[in-house]
């Protein structure tokens, strides 16, 4: 999936997180984030922490890569 806005990541968190059947306050309580944080990130708050972010995607078993447009 290309992700191209925060509302995007967030969603596809939201998605990976039910998937795998994880509340907002399991992953929370796993990740050391905030409900609230989690909850704004999934919504797609664009003020949310990058670096956080990615942290959390990569929790739920999600990659983040960066590909040239075409290439890949």
């Amino acid at each position: 999936m290309i992700i191209t806005d925060a509302k995007t990541f967030g969603a596809t968190l939201r998605r990976r997180r039910k998937e795998l059947n994880y509340t907002q306050a399991f992953v929370a309580e796993v990740s050391g984030f905030s409900v609230s944080f989690i909850s704004d990130l999934e919504q797609g708050k664009s003020t949310a922490e990058l670096g956080r972010a990615i942290r959390l995607a990569n929790l739920l078993g999600l990659d983040c890569a960066l590909i040239e447009r075409g290439a890949g």
